[in-house]
């Protein structure tokens, strides 16, 4: 029998560290489309995942989420997209289970299967094709003895509490984060009273995940909060993962409507100082499982490990050749560059972009259409060049 502590137990005892972003990452590398974002690597590209998993546990992270982003049927036929042709979601989903459980055991990580949004919610077929959807996925994770399940990157509160239902049939702990703001979810619902419909769903743990920036995330988690504390609701653990980009400029829909997104965010990237001032606030809040979205690589997971290490008694397998506040920087040849290994010079530090005439900020591209909209109504067939001329009208 395993002697492995559980997702709860370690939540009770101090803060757990998520991983960061796969499919962003993985698309920079050239395993993952941009557009459909579906995780077909884990058949095609076994070992650039494995390779990422591995760097993210060596960096300090304690859960290995299996890559299931938008691997449900539906959207992997989804506008053309060809991976439902080639693979069914099933062999997605189990490879991704194998490569997770493989690198977790090389550290004793934990290991989750996930679920998010679906075309079909967005099209308005109903609660009994979507958690069809849903259950597909959660059958799988639950043949590979996963951890705990993860409900994530939803818009919409009655989406996620149908998530939520499917992950409450097993008798697995379940994680659910919702990819909003302070504004609340797209139909209106507020930040608080998402958390709490969340909780009363039966998730253990809820919290946000992507869309925005940490310090965006961090206001939104503290109405979720508050909301939770009062309801009675406080024997459920808070959750973070935002982007690792930043987004004051955005509006309630996050980074996706910026005029950037996905191929021109690199100058909006936080830096490993913003992850760790990110990381201490969060846990001052008294967010308990903190980790990273879409733009968060292993040196970001690995900031938050080093800023936690005092309240987790240790540090990472990365810190081997690194330390947090600059040490090393003791040995440069330069002078001016070892008047900088010290913590006050870059927690204080306002990098440049080097981009001259380039704006601060940018204007969001706010169409203002969500779920039950007809402009988001999903098909198998690709997107037409009418259909793409009447956007570019737009």
């Amino acid at each position: 029998m395993s002697t492995k502590k559980g997702i709860l137990e370690r939540l009770r005892e101090g803060p757990v560290i998520g991983d960061g972003g796969f499919v962003f990452a993985l698309e920079k590398r050239g395993y993952v489309k941009a557009g459909p974002w579906t995780p077909e690597a884990t058949v095609e590209h076994p070992e650039a995942v494995r390779q990422l998993h591995r760097e993210f546990l060596r960096a300090g992270s304690d859960v290995m989420q299996a890559l299931t982003f938008y691997a449900s049927d539906d959207k992997l036929e989804n506008r053309g997209n060809e991976a439902q042709t080639k693979y069914t979601g099933h062999s997605i989903n189990q490879a991704a289970c194998d490569i997770a459980k493989e690198v977790a055991a090389e550290g004793g990580a934990l290991v989750a299967g996930g679920i998010c949004q679906t075309p079909s919610y967005l099209s308005g077929l109903g609660k009994a094709v979507v958690q069809s959807e849903f259950r597909k996925q959660v059958q799988v994770f639950v043949e590979n003895k996963v951890d705990f399940l993860v409900c994530e990157y939803f818009e919409h509160v009655e989406e996620i509490e149908w998530a939520i239902e499917v992950c409450k049939e097993r008798s697995l702990p379940v994680a659910s984060t919702m990819c909003i703001g302070p504004e609340g979810d797209l139909h209106g619902v507020s930040a608080g009273d998402c958390a709490v419909r969340m909780a009363k769903a039966g998730a253990d743990i809820v919290g946000i995940n992507c869309h925005f920036d940490p310090a965006t995330v961090l206001k939104a988690i503290r109405l979720m909060k508050e909301g939770l504390v009062k309801n009675g609701l406080t024997n459920v653990f808070l959750m973070t993962q935002p982007l690792a980009y930043w987004t004051p400029d955005c509006n309630k829909q996050g980074f996706i409507d910026l005029p950037e997104f996905p191929f021109a965010l690199e100058p909006r990237i936080c830096s490993r100082w913003d992850i760790q001032k990110y990381a201490r606030e969060a846990y001052e809040i008294g967010v308990r499982y903190i980790g990273g979205c879409c733009g968060f690589e292993p040196y970001h997971i690995r900031a938050i490990a080093e800023e936690l290490a005092p309240e987790r008694g240790r540090l990472p397998v990365g810190s081997e050749k690194h330390d947090p506040w600059g040490e090393g920087l003791k040995m440069h040849t330069k002078p001016w560059v070892r008047a900088r290994a010290r913590r006050d010079y870059w927690e204080n530090i306002k990098p440049a972009s080097g981009r001259p005439h380039c704006a601060a900020c940018s204007e969001p591209s706010s169409w203002g259409v969500t779920a039950g909209d007809t402009d988001l109504k999903q098909g198998r067939a690709a997107t037409s060049d009418e259909e793409l001329r009447q956007l570019f009208k737009r």
